[in-house]
C-alpha cells in the first residue's frame, strides 16, 4: 500500500518524491498504519500506473485534498490474500482517481470436519430388533392373557363344564395368596431399599446371613408337610441356604469395600427428591399385570395343554419384570451419570420417559440375555471350584470359564449406565464399558463387586418370607395347593423385590462406570484408587476362586 501525503498548496516537488519514497519502504517494512486515525488529507493510491500519471501533474499544479473521515463515510480495508488495500468512499475515488479492477475471487476454504463426539442427547432408538420382538411378545401375551380370563370365566358360567368346580377351589384357596404375597412383596422391596440407604453397613452383613435363615427356615417349613411336591420344593431351598451361608463366609473380606462403595454411590441420590418414582410406577404396573396373569392361570386349567400354557406365563411373566427393573436401572443411571460425568441434575421423568422410548430396545436386549450370561458364568465357576490336577472331568473347566468371560465382555449389567448415557446399543455398550474398566485395570474390583449378589440375595430372602406366609396359610385353609402356591410366592416376591432395588444397584454402577471414564473426577474419592494401589502392591488381595485341596483329589 503506498500513500502519498500532501503537506501544503506550496510543497516542492522533491518533498513530495522523498514522502512518497518513505512511504513505500514503511510499507516494505510491514507497518502497520490506523486509516481512521492517520493525519488529514490521505490520499489512496492503487497502482503504479496511477502514481506516475499523479506525478506528472503534479509538475503543473498542487492539489490538497482535505476531507476528513466520518462515520457515514468511513474507509474499507479489503482482506485480499495477504495484502491488505484501503477503499476510498465513492466521494474520493470520483474526483482523484479511476477505480481499480475488482480483485480476483478466491475459492472459498472447506473447514476439515472434526469427528463426532459421543452427544449425551442421542435420539436414535437402540436395538431396534429387540424391541420389535418384545412388544410382539407383549401384544401375544396380552391377547393370551385376555383370552385365558375368557375361557376362565366361560368356564365359571357353564354350569356343566367339569371344570367348573376345580376353578373356583383355584380361585378360593389361590388368588387371596398370591394377591397377599404380591402386596407383601412390594412392602418388602420398599423396606430393604429404605434400611439399605439408611443403614448400608449394617445391611450388608444382615442381607447375607438374614437369606440364609429365611431361606433355611422356608425349607424346613415345607418338608413338615410331609407331602413330595413340598418336600422337594424344602429340599431346594436348604441346599440353597447351605451356599448361601457357604458364600457369606467366604465374601467376609470384601464387606468392608462394599460398604465403603455402597455409601459413596448412595450420594447423589438426596439430591433427586424423585429419583423413586420410576419403581413405585414399575411396581404398580407390575401389581396389576400380575393380577391379571394369574387370572389368566386360573383360565389355563379350562384350556388344551395347562402345563405347557403356564410355563409360557412364567416365562413371560419373568421377562416383562425383568424389563421393568431395568427400565428403573436405565433411568437411574442417566440421572446419576449426568450427574457425575457434566454435574447435571436432570430431570427424572424425562429420563424416566427416554428410558421407555429410546432405550427400551436395549432394556429389552439385556433383560433376555444378562441374567442367562450370568448364570452360565457362576456354573463355569462352579465347575473352576471343583478343578482338580488329575481330574479328568474337570480339565475343560479353565476352557468353559474363559469363553464365558469372553462372552461376557459382549453383555454385561454394566453396559446399562453408557446406554442410559449416550444411547449406545447394548453390546457396543458392554464392550466399551470393559474396555475403560482394562485402561483403568478395574478388572478384579469390579469382577468382585458384591452388590449384584446383595441384590440378588435380597430378592430371595423376600420370596422366601413370601413362602413361609402363604404356605402356613395355604397348609391351613387347602393343604394340596401349598407346593405350588408357594412357588408362585417366592417368584413374586423375588421379582417384585428386584424391581426395587435396581435404584441402588444402579447407583454403585454409576459410580464404577463414571470413575473409570474420569477417574480425576472431584465428584469421587481415594476409595477405588486406594483398593487399586493395595491390589498392586500385593497388600489387599482379591478373594481368590478357592481350589480343592490336592489331598481330596486324588
Amino acid at each position: 500500500m503506498q500513500v502519498v501525503e500532501g503537506e501544503n498548496k506550496e510543497g516542492r516537488k522533491e518533498d513530495g518524491e522523498e514522502r512518497v519514497d518513505e512511504v513505500v519502504e514503511e510499507d516494505q517494512e510491514g507497518e502497520k498504519l490506523d486509516l481512521e486515525k492517520g493525519p488529514v488529507g490521505a490520499v489512496v493510491v492503487e497502482d503504479s500506473k496511477g502514481l506516475e500519471r499523479f506525478e506528472d501533474e503534479r509538475d503543473h499544479f498542487h492539489v490538497s485534498m482535505l476531507q476528513r473521515l466520518n462515520p457515514t463515510n468511513p474507509l474499507r480495508i479489503v482482506i485480499n490474500g495477504g495484502t491488505r488495500v484501503a477503499t476510498p468512499s465513492p466521494s474520493q475515488s470520483s474526483r482523484f482517481q479511476p477505480t481499480p479492477p475488482p480483485p480476483r475471487s478466491q475459492p472459498r476454504s472447506t473447514p476439515t470436519p472434526q469427528p463426532s463426539m459421543t452427544t449425551l442427547n442421542s435420539r436414535r432408538f437402540t436395538n431396534k430388533l429387540a424391541l420389535l420382538l418384545y412388544l410382539v411378545h407383549k401384544v401375544a401375551a396380552i391377547a393370551l392373557v385376555c383370552f385365558l380370563i375368557f375361557k376362565g370365566i366361560q368356564g365359571l358360567i357353564d354350569g356343566s363344564n367339569p371344570a367348573k368346580r376345580k376353578e373356583e377351589r383355584v380361585l378360593k384357596y389361590l388368588l387371596p395368596q398370591v394377591e397377599a404375597a404380591s402386596l407383601l412383596s412390594i412392602t418388602l422391596a420398599f423396606a430393604w431399599q429404605k434400611a439399605l440407604r439408611e443403614w448400608p453397613q449394617i445391611m450388608v452383613y444382615f442381607i447375607l446371613w438374614c437369606t440364609f435363615f429365611m431361606s433355611l427356615s422356608a425349607g424346613i417349613l415345607l418338608i413338615c408337610f410331609q407331602k413330595p411336591a413340598t418336600d422337594g420344593v424344602g429340599v431346594c431351598f436348604i441346599a440353597f441356604a447351605i451356599g448361601n451361608g457357604l458364600y457369606a463366609c467366604w465374601v467376609s473380606q470384601r464387606v468392608g469395600f462394599c460398604y465403603k462403595v455402597l455409601l459413596k454411590s448412595l450420594e447423589p441420590v438426596d439430591k433427586f427428591r424423585d429419583l423413586n418414582q420410576p419403581a413405585y410406577w414399575m411396581l404398580g404396573a407390575g401389581f396389576l399385570w400380575m393380577s391379571l396373569w394369574i387370572l389368566a392361570v386360573v383360565g389355563a386349567l379350562n384350556f388344551y395343554y395347562p402345563a405347557l400354557v403356564i410355563i409360557a406365563l412364567l416365562l413371560s411373566l419373568c421377562w416383562t419384570t425383568e424389563v421393568m427393573r431395568n427400565v428403573v436401572n436405565l433411568t437411574v443411571s442417566r440421572v446419576i451419570a449426568l450427574y457425575y460425568l457434566r454435574g447435571m441434575q436432570s430431570n427424572t421423568q424425562f429420563c424416566f420417559q427416554r428410558a421407555l422410548t429410546r432405550n427400551l430396545g436395549s432394556a429389552c436386549l439385556g433383560s433376555l440375555f444378562v441374567p442367562a450370561i450370568e448364570a452360565m458364568r457362576i456354573i463355569a465357576r462352579g465347575l473352576n471350584l471343583l478343578e482338580g490336577e488329575d481330574e479328568f472331568m474337570f480339565s475343560c473347566a479353565h476352557c468353559c470359564l474363559n469363553v464365558m468371560q469372553s462372552i461376557f465382555r459382549y453383555g454385561n449389567g454394566w453396559a446399562y449406565v453408557q446406554i442410559a448415557a449416550y444411547g449406545k446399543g447394548f453390546v457396543r455398550a458392554s464392550q466399551d464399558t470393559w474396555a475403560l474398566f482394562e485402561r483403568e485395570e478395574m478388572e478384579p474390583i469390579v469382577d468382585s463387586d458384591m452388590m449384584s449378589a446383595i441384590c440378588f440375595l435380597t430378592g430371595v430372602c423376600s420370596g422366601s418370607i413370601c413362602v413361609i406366609v402363604v404356605a402356613a396359610w395355604t397348609a391351613k385353609v387347602h393343604q394340596p395347593f401349598t407346593a405350588t402356591i408357594s412357588l408362585l410366592a417366592f417368584f413374586i416376591g423375588y421379582l417384585m423385590t428386584r424391581i426395587a432395588m435396581a435404584l441402588p444397584h444402579a447407583c454403585v454402577s454409576c459410580y464404577y462406570v463414571c470413575y473409570a471414564e474420569n477417574p480425576e473426577n472431584r465428584l469421587f474419592d481415594k476409595t477405588i484408587k486406594e483398593r487399586l494401589e493395595l491390589i498392586k502392591a500385593g497388600r489387599d488381595v482379591v478373594v481368590p476362586t478357592p481350589r480343592v485341596p490336592r489331598r481330596f483329589t486324588r
